[in-house]
């Protein structure tokens, strides 16, 4: 096979606000190959990551990602490592290269699964799917009150456990957080998992961030994510050593397996959290998951928008039995829901799976596609560079 086109489909809810919330847009690509569509979900900023796909040549070492892509055999996931390899030394990191290509990675994916009549994760040599218990990813209420009630919910709905993310942590008293965090355990019962996500709020303080400890561990929180920037590394190290019985997680910020990896050897991470959407794909993803296995370190997923991203973000990590938790986009925008034509449901046990389908299992509404897609046109020097493209399935 041959890669014939790469489509990108901009999609938008009408009113984009400041909540830190990924699900009000996105960006979905559609590559074709060998008779076969497949498609991805890029996790970055639609129109930069387009135009990282369509720029004019700046220099060799800055050449658009379509000079590494178009054309390219597919034929097997060596195939994959190679297109990845060239966009990597053709493009560097000029461009937003690897969020351009982590979503066009998911679509070759998907045709190469197609092709061969098998799920993805078995084109990843892994020889079985384990169960994963999924986490009701929200965001913090604006008040303790909000975030109590925002947890019960999560637990009429069956989740096992919950993470609560950004919304005013950080931003007040230590007080203040100690609340929002008491109020998720209580709600959650003593048996629930609560995990704690403050979006690199405290940037490289670890004072700041330590101050919030004694409340997180009476909270009985499994993990701290993003208390820093994702190049904080000394930060993670330092607050790591003065965590007792909680561990720092983070991971979503690496836009390849060597950040990932120098979070683990010297940010001390005892949970890592890979985008496959950022990252450059499934595979650099499932090289972080090997490498987690390697120094006991828990692989998980992150994702917050579709359920084409939440299977793609199972790939690299269905055949790990012992890494067990993963995110689960719990309350999206319509967008993110509507955009699939299938969804990954939780099962009687309240666990999710990766799809036993071929390639990501997982098919686009089109009539979601229509309403939500944004038409744009990029233009240089009167060349018109890209348009907006139909979608038809």
């Amino acid at each position: 096979m041959k890669i014939d086109s790469v489509d990108f489909f901009y999609l938008s809810m009408p009113e984009v606000t400041l909540e830190a919330d990924g699900s009000q847009d996105a960006l979905l690509v559609r590559v074709a190959a060998g008779g076969l569509v497949g498609y991805g979900e890029c996790e970055a900023a639609p129109l930069p990551s387009i135009a990282a796909f369509v720029c004019p040549m700046s220099h060799g070492a800055c050449q658009p990602v379509s000079a590494s892509v178009m054309g390219h055999t597919l034929n097997g996931p060596e195939d994959i490592a190679a297109i990845a390899a060239d966009v990597a030394y053709n493009s560097m990191d000029v461009l937003q290269a690897a969020h351009t290509f982590s979503g066009i990675e998911m679509a070759l994916w998907d045709i190469l699964g197609k092709a061969r009549g098998e799920p993805v994760w078995k084109l990843l040599a892994y020889k079985a799917s384990y169960p994963k218990t999924p986490y009701a990813s929200l965001l913090f209420g604006d008040d303790a009150q909000q975030t109590l009630s925002r947890a019960r919910q999560a637990m009429r709905e069956g989740f096992k456990a919950v993470k609560f993310g950004w919304g005013p942590i950080g931003r007040g008293t230590p007080k203040q957080d100690a609340d929002h965090f008491l109020a998720a355990r209580e709600a959650i019962g003593a048996d629930g998992i609560l995990l704690v996500d403050v979006g690199q709020i405290f940037i490289a303080d670890v004072e700041r961030a330590a101050l919030r400890l004694d409340a997180l561990q009476a909270a009985r929180a499994m993990w701290l994510e993003e208390p820093f920037h994702a190049d904080a590394l000394e930060a993670y190290g330092a607050l790591a050593q003065r965590c007792t019985g909680l561990k720092l997680a983070g991971g979503e910020g690496a836009h390849n397996a060597y950040m990932a990896r120098h979070l683990i050897d010297y940010g001390k991470v005892g949970f890592v959290q890979i985008d496959c959407g950022r990252i450059g794909g499934i595979g650099p993803a499932k090289q972080v998951a090997d490498y987690a296995v390697e120094r006991g370190v828990t692989y998980v997923n992150h994702t917050f928008t579709s359920h084409l991203a939440l299977s793609a973000s199972l790939q690299p990590f269905a055949g790990l039995k012992d890494h067990a938790i993963c995110e689960y986009p719990a309350a999206p925008k319509a967008l993110a829901v509507q955009l699939t034509g299938n969804h990954l449901e939780r099962d009687a046990s309240g666990e999710v799976n990766a799809p036993d389908a071929p390639g990501l299992g997982i098919t686009i509404n089109a009539q979601a596609v229509q309403r939500y897609r944004v038409d744009i046109e990029i233009r240089v020097g009167g060349k018109t560079l890209y348009t907006s493209p139909q979608f038809r399935v």
